[in-house]
């Protein structure tokens, strides 16, 4: 967690994944220092501030891929923030957020493999700090770390990854739209593991989890989703129809 290049990072979660160490969920651990561990660069700069990147020239291709790398190494500390940040939960809890972070780590390896094709490296463009940020906001609560990123945030990437690998695409760069393609299939699998834990928390407390998910929403200020939806990754993700039909119409 605290490591901050993210070769390191990276190969430190895969032989964690190889052979995870005994686990002891009882365990209530002190916070680490200097995390999230993360290298000098890129500079972080409010979301406003992040150049607009248009995929049909090279350098806006190698400002997107970057933009993309960079939501998967924020997404690798998230994975591990849930792992020790909150005890006394099930086995399965932590065996799940392991196996995300392993492959958030494969995800950034793909991406930066494609930036360095471009001539780019990790760090080059600046990016924002939107993850971390919900990350801190609910650090206290992992019935609300559970709602708001990966059921908010992280299904967000659900809804845009179709455009996103579109823009690729029509650029004739199918080596990116075919690790969007893996990505997209891997994170389908990590928002089911955020709508698997929430609802497991909300019937541990005895919540209805719609009632429960606009009320974290609105204590935390989660951004208001809009269109459009993909419907069938956030099916595949667990999500239910009339949760989906919520999202439709507040949209409307």
């Amino acid at each position: 967690m605290s490591l901050a290049e993210p070769g390191a990072k990276c190969a430190a979660v895969q032989s964690l994944c190889a052979a995870p160490p005994p686990l002891d969920a009882r365990v209530r651990l002190t916070e680490p220092p200097g995390i999230p561990g993360r290298p000098p660069r890129p500079t972080l700069v409010p979301p406003s501030q992040v150049p607009w990147r248009a995929a049909e020239k090279r350098e806006g291709r190698a400002a997107l891929l970057h933009a993309l790398a960079h939501i998967e190494f924020n997404a690798i500390n998230l994975a591990l923030d849930a792992l020790w940040r909150f005890p006394d939960l099930p086995a399965d809890y932590y065996a799940d957020w392991l196996r995300v972070a392993g492959e958030e780590a494969t995800h950034f390896g793909l991406l930066k493999g494609r930036l360095a094709e471009h001539g780019h490296a990790y760090g080059d463009f600046d990016a924002h700090d939107g993850l971390w940020e919900m990350a801190r906001a609910t650090q206290d609560d992992v019935l609300a770390r559970m709602a708001l990123v990966p059921r908010t945030l992280e299904a967000r990437g659900l809804d845009a990854s179709p455009a996103v690998r579109a823009k690729f695409a029509r650029a004739g760069d199918a080596a990116s739209a075919a690790v969007l393609d893996v990505i997209l299939r891997d994170e389908i699998g990590h928002v089911a593991v955020g709508n698997r834990w929430f609802r497991h928390l909300c019937a541990e407390r005895g919540l209805a989890p719609a009632r429960a998910y606009e009320n974290l929403a609105r204590l935390h200020r989660a951004p208001r989703l809009r269109g459009p939806f993909n419907v069938e990754a956030r099916l595949a993700a667990g999500f239910l129809p009339s949760e989906i039909e919520g999202l439709l119409e507040s949209a409307r």
